[in-house]
């Protein structure tokens, strides 16, 4: 379990025997474990230079298991940095490279073939991208949405700047609004945009991925630094301009109008903000009914403005950049 983090086998094994025991001396851990104590010995000094035990004061000497949640988080964290170091010098190592093999076109398109190798190369690119990850979302899905969406909070505690555009179809799954919003609170800036062409994530400007789309085309591509990467970065940056920002009702929302108004400027469709508020279509067109009159307006998008001059709405508290009454009309 613990060797993807440098931690070998017969070294776990003692670690998992303090775990349960933590009063075990090493007589106790070599008799348990059929080991000599000249084994558990080295075990436990490899164990200790990793911060996985410690040494309790007084005689006979024992070793004491670190806590696993804040041990092997802080060991996992060092091998991170080590594997972005040794990313850093493999990048270094290019320059030594001729300049017409770094740039041959076998090397900066890249084809994946099947669901199963466009997804896992997909969790690669999250988790080596250091500085900035943008993303185009729409479905259909071949990562598991759990999975990356734990990935992209790791990025997010990393201090990683996350951009995500959502497709309005993207927020129709159950569940995606409330995960989107749950993202936005956590320092993801996210917008919505009605015409995006195509599902694309790019990591630290440096590396793409383009599913292909079509009926029945489980391929995608990979793309290194070229005028084809530079391109994608203008596109996504482009649909940016254009999309409406993802907003948070603002503290305090004690009648719930200001979560209504949120989801309505979220571009959301009516079945999805009822879905969220746990609530019928019908009694949903009553309550935009009511929140119009309360804000003397005739339609939607000046329900949106209104509350946005109201305070009632603010982006994502990350999302700094465009105007936060860009709504979207429904």
């Amino acid at each position: 379990m613990l060797e993807p983090i440098g931690v070998r086998p017969e070294d776990e094994a003692v670690y998992r025997r303090l775990l349960s025991r933590p009063d075990a001396s090493a007589h106790d851990l070599a008799a348990a474990l059929d080991r000599t104590v000249t084994d558990i010995g080295a075990s436990l000094a490899r164990l200790a230079e990793l911060g996985l035990v410690h040494e309790l004061p007084g005689e006979p000497a024992r070793m004491r298991a670190a806590r696993p949640d804040v041990a092997i988080d802080a060991l996992a964290e060092r091998r991170r940095e080590e594997l972005a170091r040794t990313q850093l010098a493999a990048r270094a190592l290019l320059t030594e490279m001729p300049a017409e093999e770094r740039y041959r076109p076998e090397e900066i398109v890249e084809v994946l073939v099947g669901w199963a190798e466009t997804a896992a190369r997909f969790e690669q690119l999250l988790g080596t991208t250091r500085h900035e990850l943008m993303v185009i979302d729409r479905p259909p899905y071949v990562a598991d949405p759990g999975r990356s969406d734990t990935s992209v909070r790791r990025l997010l505690r990393a201090n990683v700047r996350v951009r995500g555009l959502y497709a309005p179809e993207a927020l129709e799954l159950p569940g995606a609004l409330a995960e989107v919003e749950d993202a936005a609170g956590a320092g993801e800036q996210s917008r919505v945009h009605a015409g995006l062409p195509m599902k694309l994530a790019i990591g630290d400007r440096r590396l793409a991925i383009l599913p292909l789309g079509g009926a029945g085309v489980d391929a995608a591509v990979c793309i290194r630094p070229s005028t084809l990467l530079d391109a994608l970065i203008q596109l996504f940056e482009l649909l940016w301009e254009q999309a409406t920002p993802i907003v948070l009702p603002a503290p305090a929302d004690t009648t719930g109008d200001r979560q209504l108004a949120a989801l309505l400027a979220s571009g959301a469709k009516d079945d999805v903000v009822a879905r969220r508020l746990g609530t019928s279509t019908r009694t949903l067109s009553r309550r935009i009914a009511e929140l119009m009159d309360h804000l003397h307006v005739r339609t939607r998008f000046q329900a949106g403005v209104q509350a946005a001059r109201l305070g009632w709405l603010q982006p994502s508290a990350h999302d700094v950049e465009g105007p936060d009454d860009r709504l979207v009309d429904r």
